[in-house]
């Protein structure tokens, strides 16, 4: 049965929709809106935004007109009697009665804090964030699990799409090279938000979203996040990034002594070139008769043979993961594993006494690392320098280390990373009630 079916058998049964919140009203969680509402059984009960005219526009261009209330108990009662709410900011998502909340915002530590609050009342949480999952995304998972919550990544980014097709391939025995994702323009990695300003105008974006596409830390990010939900390693510090197209992608990503780039068989990586929008996994078959098979299908010549999808769909693909947490009661993708880490490199000459200004700015991109490279390195996460202070001049195009910066150490993405490098460590990870606690307590 389809989910619209069951979502509608579910209102059928329940008398009430499920009842779904939003945090970031951006274009992410605007287009997450928007289809969200073409099911039935959905209600947006609630949208959350630093901006509450920007929440008030989310709802609005889906049709809805909020209630003109941010009283928490009167905000209860409309979600109950089928209405919805706006919000600037989150501090009152856990007082209102939602069954699951999608966060859209981008920034690590909202992506944080919004986790821990929907998990510790009770709701589901599915994100947008992949910036926030590949920095704390194990502990995350750890929380759901011994809360009895849910916690995933959205559908829609290229992560969960590539996984469903490695999943794919893996359940059809095929060994798995390659898997990774197509990317529509080579990259500058020294590109800034005030270069970007006006072709980010154009195409409505935020400056520093289209920043990180540009500058590579999106794809980054995205590779990363791959590695850690199906275990598979990173091709190398920052990847190969060659550039392939859709008949050629199993040339180009075959082991070296086939004629590929590939060092060793079981990574992620990214092409430029005519592959994007799509994603796609390399897979290898020794056994002659699937080797037949397989090019007898016209799936190429064989033993390296590519499974391809030509699109992502982003965030209107985003409410599948909602669906498939509230009728099937499962993530879409979590951190199963945690092969790659995403650090920083300097775009420029960096000094002593700066404050960096985080993904998508003019100081700082991501760069994808095998785990073992960034520990032995002292390498810190790009997720946790939004607002930390150079302590030393640091080259451009060099790694930043934990002995190069003062983090902000307060906040709540820098404070459950250093609990998540503990669990690496063998250390006991404090529950979510504890965890509140320490949050709460400074």
């Amino acid at each position: 049965m389809s989910y619209r079916d069951r979502l509608q058998e579910r209102l059928d049964h329940t008398g009430r929709p499920l009842r779904v919140g939003l945090v970031g009203a951006g274009q992410m969680g605007t287009g997450f809106a928007a289809q969200l509402l073409r099911m039935p059984g959905i209600a947006l009960s609630a949208v959350f935004d630093v901006d509450r005219g920007r929440a008030v526009d989310a709802l609005g261009q889906a049709g809805i007109t909020p209630a003109d209330t941010t009283d928490v108990d009167r905000a209860s009662r409309e979600i109950e009697n089928g209405g919805s709410v706006a919000f600037a900011g989150t501090d009152d998502l856990g007082g209102l009665p939602l069954d699951i909340v999608v966060e859209a915002t981008g920034v690590p530590d909202v992506g944080a804090r919004v986790a821990v609050e929907a998990l510790a009342a009770g709701m589901g949480i599915a994100t947008l964030n992949v910036e926030s999952d590949v920095t704390i995304g194990r502990y995350l998972a750890e929380l759901a699990d011994s809360s009895e919550g849910i916690y995933s990544v959205c559908r829609g980014d290229e992560p969960v799409e590539t996984k469903i097709l490695v999943d794919y391939a893996r359940d059809l025995n095929f060994e798995v090279i390659c898997a990774g994702k197509g990317k529509n323009n080579p990259l500058d990695p020294h590109a800034g938000p005030d270069d970007l300003a006006e072709r980010a105008r154009t195409k409505q974006m935020n400056p520093k979203m289209l920043t990180s596409f540009v500058d590579g830390s999106k794809a980054m990010i995205e590779m990363a996040a791959l590695a850690n939900t199906t275990g598979l390693g990173v091709s190398k510090r920052g990847m190969h990034g060659p550039p392939s197209t859709v008949p050629t992608l199993h040339q180009t990503f075959a082991l070296k002594a086939d004629g590929g780039v590939l060092d060793r068989a079981g990574v992620v990586d990214y092409c430029t070139g005519p592959v994007a929008p799509g994603v796609f996994v390399v897979v290898r078959t020794e056994d002659p008769y699937v080797h037949h098979e397989m090019t007898y299908l016209q799936m190429g010549e064989g033993p390296y043979f590519a499974l391809y999808r030509p699109y992502h769909l982003a965030s209107l693909e985003a409410p599948l993961t909602v669906y498939e947490m509230a009728l099937d009661h499962r993530a879409s993708l979590t951190s199963e594993h945690w092969t790659a880490e995403v650090g920083a490199e300097a775009k420029r000459p960096l000094k002593a006494g700066e404050r960096i200004d985080g993904i998508g700015g003019s100081m700082v991109r991501g760069l994808i690392d095998p785990v073992e490279d960034f520990r032995r390195d002292n390498a810190v996460p790009l997720g946790v320098l939004q607002g930390a202070v150079l302590t030393r001049d640091v080259p451009v195009d060099q790694m930043l280390t934990y002995d190069d910066v003062e983090l902000v150490e307060s906040s709540t993405i820098v404070r459950m990373r250093r609990i998540q490098d503990g669990m690496a460590a063998g250390e006991k990870a404090p529950t979510l009630t504890e965890l509140r606690d320490l949050l709460a307590a400074g």
